[in-house]
């Protein structure tokens, strides 16, 4: 028999063996391209020292109920030595984990513990800045080679009559006041777009770029599988230091105060983010490890976010994927219908082809999923973040509905951002109310810590609301979480099409099916409202037919029963109701399926060969 008969009758052998793993985990290369991604801010996670702060011996602890839960992989917010003036983002010794946390020898004990069950670690990466107690920073404020530039330093401008300089522009920061610091030591102004103690970098100093690519061949070589790159859009600033154009002079302190276009998505971010990307590839190919993956944080407009892609031309692959803020920024409880349709098609019409897309529906610096939608839309928005095409990305105590704590004291913020503001705006500007500790179950600090006082206090109504309750519950959040996690497993959400409608005003709907059959589907409806509504399934889908659709998911307050057939004409969806309905792909269509894909490219494969021997 020739070569190319060989090769096709292998190919349905081959086709059913592929097959019969549908639903299975992907390969090691492209684990990250479906996964669900989990944020956890080790402070609050869980506390095994019993200091009050969590850990990352609390998060190997818990690698259990990650896996238990679906995850695919954990980024870790910063977790490297600090004076902790900005809770780890003001990093004094990128190379080290910082003594609160643990060791480094902790750090690759969890690489090693997430890798037996099959989860990746992403670290934070937080280059726009390090703190001023860093070496780099001590020895460029005495000016000391090779430090001297290795930061944003300007003399300030001259005032008559007046022995220091005023500061040089009318740059804010994030955090309030003037993005500048005087320095009595070096006699100039450091730049500090966010806390006085994050002086930021000078990327114009190849030497700094150098810095951190070893940062990262450090952390890829002790089993890092990936890196999350923190508020990267101000990593550059203008060369001339201009001022910026005002846009709010209701307060000059504000960061509002001026439109940020000279600190701000300078185009040379885009080049070193594709130099990182080089060198994370080219540790990836000379050490044969599974995928490593960058994925960068930046608040910004849509067409700035999508090119930290790719170059314009395609050429240079930046991040794996920046993430997608939509879900955060532009919708919220007021939102409709419309509104999601509008937000989540735009998003995916523009998405560069072949990129892989990501929804992000909380993290450490927004209001919780809860207290931005409404405690009643939790579940709705989490089977809405599992059944999106993409990555999903999970804030840790999303999947068990925490809530903002709102009401915490002014004497308990530590939160910078809130505290600069004082007393009387704290509660609007701090980002504590949702990095209060993990409610694990109603025993003292809700399971978190053994401490008298812990970091930050514990939600007060954490016995009503917590993940042992939720276990033992008939129907709780977490369990919808999870269902909705098993479910996106399967082949239709995981590579199939997207179409979605505005079903009422309030009833949102998409359907995800197979291309090659188009009877194979899940539809997902929301209903946003808090009325009942009556929707035809057949505006979503045409290929439903005639027949009966079933129950897959529900949601907590659903009338429906997972198995549950319903008629497709007139279904009705109660007030705040979340289910997805549909049909599976047989057995056989995706024996169909396998084998055709696999003739198609073992053709291939036998038609090169052929004309390889003809020569």
């Amino acid at each position: 028999m020739s070569g190319w008969k060989c090769l096709l009758a292998v190919a349905c052998t081959v086709g059913f063996l592929a097959s019969s793993t549908r639903g299975q985990n992907q390969t090691d290369t492209d684990w990250w391209k479906t996964a669900v991604l989990y944020q956890i801010y080790p402070r609050s996670f869980y506390d095994t020292d019993g200091n009050g702060v969590g850990d990352i011996r609390g998060v190997t602890a818990k690698l259990q109920y990650l896996k238990d839960t679906g995850i695919d992989a954990t980024w870790l917010s910063p977790i490297f030595q600090s004076p902790q003036r900005d809770f780890g983002y003001d990093v004094s010794d990128f190379l080290q984990v910082d003594p609160l946390f643990g060791t480094n020898g902790d750090l690759e004990e969890l690489f090693g513990e997430a890798r037996k069950l099959g989860l990746k670690i992403v670290l934070d990466f937080v280059p726009n800045h390090s703190s001023n107690e860093h070496w780099w920073f001590v020895q460029s404020e005495l000016g000391v080679e090779p430090y001297r530039d290795y930061y944003v330093w300007h003399p300030g401008r001259p005032v008559p009559g007046q022995a220091r300089p005023d500061v040089p522009n009318n740059w804010n920061s994030v955090f309030y006041g003037s993005a500048w610091e005087w320095s009595e030591i070096r006699q100039e102004y450091y730049l500090h777009q966010f806390e006085v103690g994050q002086p930021d970098l000078n990327y114009r100093n190849p030497r700094v770029i150098e810095e951190f690519d070893n940062i990262l061949r450090f952390w890829m070589e002790r089993g890092a599988s990936g890196f999350r790159v923190d508020a990267i859009n101000h990593m550059f600033e203008d060369a001339l230091f201009r001022d910026e154009p005002i846009n709010d002079p209701s307060d000059p302190l504000s960061y509002g105060y001026t439109h940020h276009i000279y600190t701000n998505n300078l185009l040379e971010t885009y080049d070193v983010i594709g130099h990182w990307r080089k060198v994370i590839d080219e540790f990836v190919e000379q050490t044969g490890s599974d995928a490593i993956i960058m994925l960068t944080e930046a608040y910004t407009s849509m067409d700035m976010v999508l090119r930290f892609y790719q170059s314009d031309d395609g050429s240079e692959q930046r991040a794996h994927f920046p993430f997608n803020f939509v879900l955060l920024g532009e919708l919220n409880g007021d939102s409709n219908a419309r509104d999601f349709k509008y937000v989540i098609d735009r998003w995916l019409e523009n998405l560069p082809r072949g990129k892989v897309t990501n929804w992000v529906l909380g993290n450490h610096d927004q209001p919780r999923v809860g207290s931005r939608y409404g405690e009643e839309r939790i579940d709705a928005m989490n089977v809405l973040l599992m059944t999106l095409p993409g990555v999903a990305v999970t804030y840790n105590g999303e999947e068990i509905g925490m809530v903002d704590y709102r009401d915490m004291a002014w004497e308990d913020s530590l939160d910078p951002q809130g505290c600069n503001v004082g007393p009387e705006l704290y509660k609007w500007k701090s980002r504590d109310p949702q990095r209060t500790p993990f409610q694990w179950d109603d025993t003292h600090n809700a399971g978190f810590s053994t401490a008298n006082r812990t970091w930050l206090p514990v939600y007060p109504y954490y016995r009503q609301s917590n993940l042992r309750k939720q276990l033992e519950s008939d129907r709780s959040h977490y369990q919808v979480y999870t269902e909705a996690i098993k479910l996106r497993r399967d082949r239709v959400f995981r590579e199939g099409a997207f179409r979605s409608r505005a079903l009422t005003e309030q009833v949102y709907g998409f359907v995800r099916y197979l291309k090659e059959d188009r009877s194979a589907f899940f539809i997902v409806l929301i209903n946003l409202g808090n009325q009942m509504a009556v929707v035809d399934l057949h505006d979503l889908h045409d290929s439903i037919g005639d027949g009966e659709v079933r129950v897959f998911l529900v949601g907590t307050a659903s009338r429906y029963k997972v198995n549950q057939t319903v008629e497709a004409t007139q279904l009705l969806v109660g007030p705040y109701e979340s289910i997805i309905l549909g049909k599976e792909a047989s057995s056989s269509t995706n024996v169909v399926i396998g084998c055709f894909k696999l003739i198609v490219s073992l053709c291939a494969v036998a038609t090169f060969f052929k004309k390889l021997n003809s020569f």
